[in-house]
């Protein structure tokens, strides 16, 4: 979904990413993105941390309990979701990553949490984010692969998602904007406890999925593909 106006109704209130946030459990090994990427954060030590699509905040906030010495501002296009945020004690604004309103190296570290595959133009968003950077400072991006709960798509009648900025396609756009790209695969899993909660999560995308999912008795788990991207 990269159509900016197809982008706003989805994210116009907070119905839609709950309900599929809601679904998440950590990998069979333990790990997990959120706390991969808060790692990550904590590692760099930075003094002013910049978050774009921060989505409800939770993230965002997560990043001031855990770096009570740096600044955090979290920017979203939804003015819920900056609602949201700001609710949380974080400091929000409106704004779109493809036009930053911030000068030149003004943050150590910006964290992208699966939002760069909804920017109707990726270059355009990593090359704001690398001018806000300061010299050395490190950019966080989260994203999914191809094959993240394909198997629930192809079970209603779906296919895979492919997007502008997955584990399979991101590295060679990020290499564009920065020297050094690092990532980190992990596979979380899907957990829904019955099969109307695997039509909500479907529906919740609005892509018509849902209606044609066979009926299951009992809770069903299905494969995540994440990758955390680490860029200098």
């Amino acid at each position: 979904m990269r159509d900016p106006d197809a982008v706003r109704r989805q994210y116009a209130t907070e119905t839609n990413l709950e309900t599929r946030r809601a679904v998440w459990h950590p990998a069979a090994d333990g790990r997990e993105p959120v706390e991969i990427a808060a790692a990550v954060v904590r590692a760099s030590g930075p003094r002013a941390i910049l978050e774009v699509g921060c989505g409800t905040g939770a993230f965002a906030e997560r990043l001031t309990t855990d770096n009570p010495a740096a600044t955090v501002i979290a920017t979203d296009q939804s003015e819920r979701f900056v609602e949201l945020t700001a609710a949380r004690g974080v400091s929000a604004r409106l704004a779109d990553v493809q036009d930053l309103p911030f000068a030149d190296a003004s943050f150590d570290l910006v964290a992208a949490m699966w939002m760069l595959y909804h920017v109707s133009d990726v270059d355009r968003g990593l090359a704001e984010i690398r001018r806000v950077l300061r010299p050395g400072g490190r950019f966080l991006a989260v994203t999914n692969g191809d094959e993240h709960v394909a198997d629930l798509r192809r079970d209603a009648g779906g296919s895979p998602l492919v997007t502008a900025f997955s584990s399979e396609n991101a590295q060679p756009a990020l290499l564009r904007h920065f020297d050094d790209v690092r990532r980190e695969d992990l596979r979380p899993r899907a957990v829904f406890p019955d099969h109307a909660a695997a039509v909500a999560y479907l529906a919740s995308s609005n892509e018509g999925l849902g209606p044609d999912l066979p009926e299951f008795d009992g809770p069903r788990e299905y494969a995540g593909h994440v990758t955390v991207f680490v860029c200098r």
